[in-house]
């Protein structure tokens, strides 16, 4: 069995998901993983796949020829998952929207080792003012051997200077 990463993304319409499951159903594949959204009139998503290697390259040219249809496919082998050696933590940040926030903390979680899972942002009018509000959830995978209580001051003291207000927890 070959395991694949696709990145779809296409013009957002209904029975997008269905046609790119179709193609996947009718050469033996089997849909494992999925992450996908509309933003802006377009859908992107990334899903993993198992195939039997016999039907591996109909339905690496099946996907491919999903490109006719508007449905752009990029296609990656799937990597080794690495040896747990991190420990999951979930960030919760929200503050006044302003260019460079993502670069700030990423590059401050970079530094440490810290590897993002997932990430979701979005600029939404504030409650009373109306004013844009920048608002990201991430899943963190943090060294077992970076203490917390570091991460927390460290990302604190960004959190001041980007006049954010930034949460950690254990995920669950």
């Amino acid at each position: 069995m070959n395991h694949l990463v696709l990145t779809v993304i296409a013009q957002d319409q209904p029975g997008l998901v269905e046609r790119i499951a179709k193609c996947i159903a009718e050469h033996g594949g089997n849909w494992l993983e999925s992450r996908m959204a509309r933003m802006a009139g377009q859908f992107a998503g990334i899903l993993k796949i198992s195939v039997p290697a016999e039907a591996y390259d109909e339905l690496v040219d099946a996907l491919q020829a999903l490109q006719g249809e508007g449905i752009r496919v990029l296609l990656a082998e799937s990597g080794i998952e690495p040896s747990c050696t991190w420990k999951p933590i979930h960030l919760d940040l929200v503050g006044n929207d302003r260019p460079g926030i993502v670069r700030d903390i990423t590059r401050l979680l970079s530094e440490h080792g810290i590897n993002i899972e997932s990430l979701v942002t979005e600029v939404l009018p504030a409650p009373m003012s109306s004013e844009p509000l920048f608002h990201a959830e991430a899943i963190l995978a943090v060294p077992l051997t970076l203490s917390l209580e570091l991460l927390q001051t460290r990302l604190e003291t960004l959190a001041d200077d980007l006049m954010v207000e930034l949460n950690l927890r254990p995920e669950v």
